[in-house]
Formats: structure tokens, sequence, C-alpha cells
């Protein structure tokens, strides 16, 4: 056989489980004429690829899509798509005038390149990966949150930029020295960009310390990209009427929050701001308000959102943002319950393997639980579950973490008492019987023990004061000295 037989039955082959491709529409008025167009593109091995969430992504970062093509085959080591497939988005960009393809999948930056090279001149190819860093860049609002996008673009960047410099060597040996170069300064930045951020973590480890001896148990949101997480914690939240805190609210030399300190979107939260735009990734920096949740005074942090497609090193470049939810003494892992099983099955995987171990408990919110009804809550929950044992605890060992799964509804504020009180049972919790002469100097104590809401009662009998403790562990045995401290009865 021939290797042009050979190349048109592998064609013939792969056309048999190709998907079609899109039609241009035929609006005149689409797309807009300051608007980017670009087409998707999409490969999976099992199934029709489904391209909807590809396309919110890319509506997100400004994109009009105006084709697609899909494919359901193996991944071609050229193209990831089959040659076949990938000459048909070739002819597609041409007869759109696209600017830009955006993949659904991570290429390596040798199937970057073939594409590039095959494609228009000036059709730029955009990967997930790369696709969501540029609306993390559009949502970093922080110095930290700057500093994880640099490490992430970065580490995505050099094995690209490896493989242009080799490609270029491969066709003129003088431009060897010049992109060896290249690459040095790209890995100096890379690990100057770890150093600040580790200095980050640092600071803000040290912050959550001061805040628990203040007396606040933390808790952290945790989710998929779009599952709800700001509009819980918004509602969440003490008085919608005060200034939000911002990115790591600084904390006064007494150990208390400031509460001054206005948040990232430099505007006081109002009843109108329980809407949180459904857009991916509006939360980049990590946002903390104050909450009473079940009883306990608590400092309540919103996360980034995660992503499927991630690569790992993309991942771990946000380290300074998950350790949030990794160090909380109690995380809500929020899941949408409207996402039909199999979405919600592939995001609660991506999200607890983001994760990997924490501290504290996890509680899953089956958010959005008003848009089903008790059947699809049944399903979402089988789903849930479904996914949970599916997961191996050595790929992410969150899973060991995790509670029964509540549902709630913000916008019909119902599961939001059951989700109070599983946070109040999953936080660490202490209890002391204190009985001291009542004295100046021990009311300077039982201050001290106030001020950090660990007073559960107190009871004035004559010249003694009995008080009872509880809340956080180290809290109530630091009140407990204080107050024994002043007893010098013989």
């Amino acid at each position: 056989m021939s290797r042009d037989d050979a190349t048109t039955n592998e064609r013939d082959e792969s056309s048999e489980t190709d998907e079609p491709t899109e039609a241009v529409s035929s609006d005149p008025d689409w797309p807009p004429d300051d608007a980017t167009r670009a087409i998707v593109a999409a490969r999976t091995a099992d199934g029709p690829p489904d391209t909807t969430e590809i396309r919110e992504l890319a509506a997100a970062a400004g994109y009009a899509v105006v084709g697609e093509v899909t494919q359901r085959r193996r991944e071609d080591p050229t193209y990831d798509l089959g040659r076949g497939k990938a000459e048909e988005l070739m002819r597609l960009a041409a007869a759109t005038d696209a600017e830009a393809v955006i993949y659904d999948g991570s290429l390596s930056p040798g199937q970057t390149f073939s594409l590039g090279d095959l494609l228009p001149t000036g059709t730029a190819v955009i990967d997930r990966p790369r696709l969501a860093l540029k609306l993390f860049a559009d949502a970093a609002d922080s110095r930290a949150a700057d500093k994880q996008l640099e490490l992430a673009r970065l580490r995505y960047e050099l094995p690209r930029l490896r493989e242009a410099v080799a490609r270029d060597a491969s066709e003129d040996v003088r431009l060897r020295p010049e992109g060896d170069s290249r690459v040095l300064d790209v890995e100096k930045r890379i690990e100057s960009a770890e150093r600040a951020l580790d200095e980050i973590a640092d600071d803000r480890a040290a912050r959550r310390a001061e805040r628990r001896d203040a007396g606040f148990d933390l808790v952290a949101l945790a989710g998929y990209t779009n599952a709800g997480k700001s509009t819980l914690a918004r509602r969440l939240a003490d008085e919608v009427d005060d200034p939000e805190f911002g990115d790591e609210p600084e904390l006064r030399d007494d150990g208390r929050v400031d509460a001054e300190r206005v948040g990232a979107e430099g505007d006081p939260a109002d009843d109108g701001a329980l809407a949180v735009a459904d857009r991916p990734f509006e939360t980049l920096s990590t946002t903390t308000r104050r909450a009473e949740i079940g009883g306990r005074r608590t400092l309540l942090t919103d996360t980034v959102g995660f992503l499927d497609g991630l690569p790992h090193e993309s991942v771990r470049s946000f380290r300074a943002t998950v350790d949030a939810i990794r160090a909380a003494d109690c995380a809500l892992l929020v899941v949408d319950t409207s996402d039909d099983p199999a979405a919600l099955h592939r995001k609660l995987r991506v999200s607890l393997r983001a994760i990997e171990a924490t501290d504290g408990s996890v509680i899953p919110v089956l958010s959005k639980a008003d848009e089903v009804d008790a059947y699809g809550l049944a399903a979402a929950v089988e789903a849930y579950e479904a996914a949970v044992a599916d997961l191996d605890p050595r790929n992410a060992p969150a899973v060991d973490a995790l509670r029964p799964p509540i549902p709630v509804s913000v916008r019909e504020e119902s599961g939001l008492a059951d989700l109070a009180a599983a946070v109040a049972d999953a936080l660490p919790t202490a209890t002391a019987a204190v009985e001291v002469p009542n004295g100046g100097d021990t009311q300077a104590a039982l201050s001290w023990a106030y001020d950090r809401s660990v007073v559960a009662d107190v009871e004035y009998a004559g010249e003694t004061i009995a008080v009872d403790l509880a809340g956080r562990p180290d809290v109530v045995a630091e009140a407990a000295r204080r107050l024994r401290a002043e007893d010098t009865s013989p």
C-alpha cells in the first residue's frame, strides 16, 4: 500500500467519528465589527466533544466564535486533531477571516507550532490553558494575584520558548546563543516569582495565626468557576451594608479586623451586590468578609474558581490562593446542582484534586438548589456521591475530609440554617469552666475573652464569677489561663 493510500484510509476512518463542522452564521451583523473573530476546535477520544464551556470562556475573554471544528478520535501527535480535520480547520479559518483558533484542550509546544504553521498567517493558536491565563489576567486586582499570574504564565511559556529556540536553531545555528539567553531569562524570572510568592505565603500564614489568636474561625469557599461561591459568600457575610474586606484584610495592632478597609471592588456592598455576575473568574484575589456562622465569629474567604484542563504547574502557581482553602478551619466546597451529572462529576473531580489535602473538614454545598426539582436534586446528590466514590484519596486527599452534602438556595434562602449548623459542628471547639474572684483584674481578663467571643455564660455569685468558655481551643485555653492568673486565693 502506498503512503497516499494509507493517508486516505486514515482520513476515511477518522471521518466516521468526526463531528460536523458548524456552519458560519449568516447574520450580516455577526460578529460585531470590533470583535475578535475566533473558531473553536475540540477533540475527544470518547463521545462527541461538548464545546459549551469553551465557548463561554471564549466569550468572557472577548472572542466572537464564528465557527467550530470538532472530532472524536485518538490524539494525533502533530496537531492533536487528525491531519484531515486540521486541514479543515485551516480552510474554515481562511473562509471566516478568523484571527484566532481556540482549542479546547492543552496543546504541546510542538502541536501549537504545527497548527500555527498550517493555519493562515496571523491566526493565533490559543489552547485552553492560554485562554484561562488571559481570563486570570483580566481579573487580577492585587499584588498576590499579579504574582501568581506571572508565575503561571512563565511556567506555561517556558517549554514553548524552548520549542521555538530549538526550531530556530535547526534553521540557523547563529540563533542558538540568543535563544539560550531568552530561556535563561525566563528561568530566572520564574525563580524570582517563586521567591516573591513564598514571601506572600509566609505573610498570609502569619496573618491566619493572628486572626485565630484574635478568636476568629477561618472558613474558605472553594469550587469550580461559576458554581456560585461569591453569591454564597455575600449571603453568609454579616451586615451587607458594611464595607467589604479586600484581598487579605489587615489586622489592627490589637488583633481586630480593620472594619474601615474597603474591598477590591472599592465600593460598599449593598443588597444588589448579592447578584454576582455569572462569569468565570469573578474572583481571582481572595476576598475576606466577617460572618457569624452558627454562632461562631468567622472570617469568610472567597477564592478563585477552579477550571478543568489547566496543567498541574499552572495550578501550583496559585498556591497563595489555594492555601487559604487548605489551611482553613472549615472549607465549603460549592457544587452547582443545576449541572448535568457528567459535568458535576468532572467539576467536582477537578476541584478536589486542586485542593489536595486540607487541615479542616470540607462541607460540600449543593448550590442553586432552586433551579432543579426534587428529581433533579436527587440526581445531583446521586451524581455527587458517585463522583466521590470514584475518586482515589491518594490523588485527591480532600476526599477524606468530606462531610455530607447540604443543598442550598441563596435565592430562596433555603438550606442556609443547615449549612450554618454544619459549619459550627465542623469548627474546632473546646470548653472550659472557670470560677474566679470578682475583681478589676478579673474583669480585664473577662473583657479579653469577650473580645474573642469565647464567653458562653457568666454567673455572678457574690465575690466570685463562674465563667463558661466555648470556642477555638487555643483561645479558650488562653482565656482560662488569664482568668485563673487573677485568682490569688490560697
